[in-house]
């Protein structure tokens, strides 16, 4: 049987507690209106791995969900755990399909322990969830958004992310609504 078109399935592909799933589910319904299922996956991840780069390929990553979801409609978000590049870039938090059902987000590079901080939880969880929106909302057809504090403003250091809301902008809101893609 398949979702409704209106459904996320929420994937974790790494070892998230249930509390960092649920605030994900909670902040994409709050958001988006949208029903969210979290699905959890046990994947050997090995065959993604550039041994030069010592990261994960994230454009085969997008392929394998694409490929583990092939039954499943609506969006699918995969969450991560491990350090995400595409050839063109040193690193990525996370991409997806524009207007297609597939992202991929991954809280590898959102830890304040990876720029010399001391670690922050909340902090983390907040990035995560920001990027998890942002993501989502590429595979529901927004681009990047100039506004500052919008989810979908472009974010190359974690210092963007800290900068954005966890919400869309009125502007972007607006186009979500009138693209009637699923939203």
């Amino acid at each position: 049987m398949r979702e409704n078109e209106n459904t996320v399935t929420l994937a974790s592909l790494g070892l998230f507690d249930r509390k960092t799933l649920e605030a994900i589910k909670e902040a994409i319904t709050d958001e988006l209106g949208m029903q969210v299922r979290i699905v959890e996956k046990r994947i050997d991840l090995s065959d993604y791995f550039d041994i030069n780069r010592r990261q994960y390929d994230g454009n085969k990553l997008m392929k394998l969900v694409e490929a583990e979801f092939v039954n499943t409609s609506g969006k699918i978000v995969e969450l991560f755990n491990v350090d995400l590049f595409i050839p063109i870039l040193t690193f990525i938090f996370g991409q997806a399909y524009l207007g297609g059902r597939i992202a991929i987000a991954s809280k590898f590079r959102l830890r304040n322990e990876h720029y010399g901080m001391k670690p922050n939880e909340l902090l983390l969880l907040d990035r995560f969830i920001k990027e998890v929106i942002h993501e989502l909302g590429h595979a529901l057809g927004l681009i990047h958004c100039p506004n500052p504090e919008c989810v979908m403003r472009s974010s190359t250091y974690v210092e963007d992310i800290d900068q954005k809301r966890q919400s869309f902008c009125n502007n972007c809101m607006k186009l979500l609504q009138e693209s009637k893609t699923g939203y």
